[in-house]
């Protein structure tokens, strides 16, 4: 096994994806055991839920509630002690499974989806799913929309394009419409999957191409000011937490699609990092 600057915190998953910093403990989806699981910073886990369509993005209502998203059914739940409810059906929108997500301070889900399976994945929407269960397409033309962060104010979205190598961010209006569309960051041979954001305005991008092995911190403008190794593996995705916002945790796998879910291979690993967490998830 090649070289790694992380440290393995938790191991034999099939693949880890969504993580969230909350309570004390990271949250997480675990696709192919359809579990939603959290664990504490000594490695002990729990299963939070059970998702029977593949659970993916996370977060949580002002109220507590726990929001997860359904991949294959294309639903965006609510989970409260052993029930769930679905709050919103996405599949007359998402053009594939629903993937990552992020949730504001009001409690608006903005969702990502994979596209079409036909051929190459053409670009698709991003959908805000509001409390009250009403879906708004708020972004069209997103070349697979992956991770998803919000600045501290509420003011900025920034999403992943995996498909198109590239960070693009919008303004975020007080009624959770987005304007302004940018390229926040053009990564060439970057496939940028989940992401988190720093206190100094940085984002942290799991690479999650075949040969990417690593997590970047990115500036504005594409500027790659840290690699951070994940030696064999491939990292998925990324979330700083622990006491202080300075844990990097990063998802990894040996691989992904219907491989991962032949294996067990899947890891939470973690780095400290200078700079604390910021704004969501």
């Amino acid at each position: 096994m090649s070289d790694s600057d992380t440290e393995v915190l938790l191991d034999e998953l099939t693949f880890p994806e969504g993580p969230r910093w909350h309570d004390g403990r990271l949250w997480f989806s675990d696709f192919f055991s359809h579990r939603v699981l959290a664990v504490d910073l000594q490695g002990n886990v729990e299963t939070v839920a059970e998702v029977a369509q593949q659970p993916s993005g996370l977060g949580w209502t002002p109220d507590g509630t726990l929001l997860a998203v359904s991949m294959l059914d294309r639903r965006l739940l609510a989970i409260e002690g052993g029930d769930q409810r679905v709050v919103a059906d996405l599949s007359d929108l998402a053009g594939g499974p629903c993937n990552d997500m992020v949730v504001d301070k009001q409690g608006r889900a903005y969702v990502g989806n994979f596209g079409s399976y036909d051929g190459e994945r053409p670009a698709t929407v991003m959908v805000r799913v509001d409390p009250d269960g009403s879906m708004t397409v708020v972004a069209e033309e997103i070349a697979f929309p992956n991770g998803t962060v919000i600045s501290a104010a509420g003011s900025t979205l920034v999403v992943a394009e995996t498909r198109a190598s590239r960070l693009t961010a919008f303004d975020v209006a007080d009624d959770g419409s987005l304007s302004n569309r940018r390229v926040w960051a053009q990564l060439d041979g970057v496939f940028p999957d989940g992401t988190c954001l720093d206190a100094e305005g940085a984002i942290w991008v799991a690479d999650a191409g075949p040969e990417g092995h690593r997590v970047l911190r990115v500036l504005e403008g594409g500027r790659i000011e840290r690699a951070i190794s994940v030696g064999d593996q491939r990292a998925f995705a990324c979330m700083l937490g622990g006491p202080e916002r300075r844990t990097l945790f990063v998802c990894t796998s040996s691989a992904s699609g219907d491989e991962a879910a032949q294996k067990t291979d899947g890891r939470i690993e973690v780095v400290e990092v200078d700079t604390p967490g910021a704004g969501l998830p």
